[in-house]
């Protein structure tokens, strides 16, 4: 039988699969951020999370790529009823959009991004040493509590954030009724 690893080597399959899930990615971040109707946004935030899970997958990090899936992809429901509850009427009028808040927003995501490709490139992309199969609630607890404790703190704090974030707008919208 002729599989697809007799004709083109594994490294090159995994190198081409992770650059599909970096541009699955983007893609999906460009969209989140510039099209007009909230529907679409959510759409590509939820691409873009999609791939942020392959990628954890390439790097050998299943328990994260599932936890991306379930919380982020799988959250977009919960999501899509944030944006219909909070979105305000059509017959409101937008606010303005201020130039300085703009500028500043564009240094400080500019910086963000200089910064983490910056820890890309200088990181050692090695193959991981500790890898396991084990999938017991007692391996995943451990994992949880000391290998992944500070992606999950940071998952945590930007759901938070979002939470805030949507109460916030509420408030607002409130306030001009």
């Amino acid at each position: 039988m002729t599989t697809i690893s007799n004709f083109i080597p594994p490294i090159i399959v995994a190198q081409v699969a992770f650059w599909f899930m970096v541009v699955l990615t983007l893609v999906g971040a460009v969209i989140a951020v510039t099209l007009p109707k909230i529907v679409h946004n959510i759409l590509g935030l939820a691409l873009s999370m999609f791939g942020v899970a392959g990628i954890y997958l390439y790097l050998g990090s299943q328990f994260v790529a599932v936890m991306q899936l379930l919380i982020y992809v799988g959250a977009i429901c919960v999501t899509y009823i944030f944006a219909i509850m909070l979105s305000p009427p059509l017959e409101w009028d937008v606010p303005k959009k201020r130039k300085t808040r703009m500028i500043a927003a564009l240094i400080v995501s500019v910086g963000a991004f200089i910064v983490m490709v910056q820890m890309i490139t200088s990181f050692n992309w090695g193959p991981g040493t500790n890898l396991t199969r084990d999938w017991t609630i007692k391996t995943l607890g451990q994992q949880l509590l000391t290998r992944y404790f500070l992606v999950f703190e940071l998952i945590s704090l930007l759901l938070a954030i979002a939470i805030i974030g949507a109460i916030m707008i509420a408030s607002y919208h409130q306030k001009r009724d």
